[in-house]
């Protein structure tokens, strides 16, 4: 489970940015998660629940926001969102991009102390 390292690297990140500020307290997190990123968004929420035990983000908040898949077109020069999640097929012109504007993050976008 993968999602485990995510969270303790994603929490001594949080950890260093709260001592930073001189903050004891880490009250909620919020991530972006992409829709390809391989991330599991409910076993990062567990994940978070037992790496959180005993640090300053026990009893925490954790907010999880999806990021959809977007692409682009460098025939229609547009970005779009496919319809599949396996083939990105433009919708304009059909053609195959392997280009991902976004979909794939996983990173925390913000942080609340005190």
């Amino acid at each position: 489970m993968h999602e485990v390292s995510l969270m303790e690297q994603t929490l001594e990140i949080a950890i260093a940015y709260a001592q930073e500020q001189n903050a004891t307290r880490i009250h909620h997190l919020k991530m972006q998660i992409g829709e390809i990123s391989g991330v599991v968004p409910d076993a990062l929420n567990f994940a978070f629940d037992v790496v959180t035990r005993g640090t300053i983000a026990e009893g925490a908040t954790l907010k999880i926001e999806m990021v959809s898949i977007l692409c682009h077109c460098p025939d229609c020069d547009r970005n779009f969102h496919p319809v599949d999640t396996y083939i990105y097929e433009c919708p304009d012109c059909q053609h195959l991009s392997a280009k991902i504007v976004s979909g794939r993050e996983i990173e925390l976008s913000s942080l609340e102390v005190s």
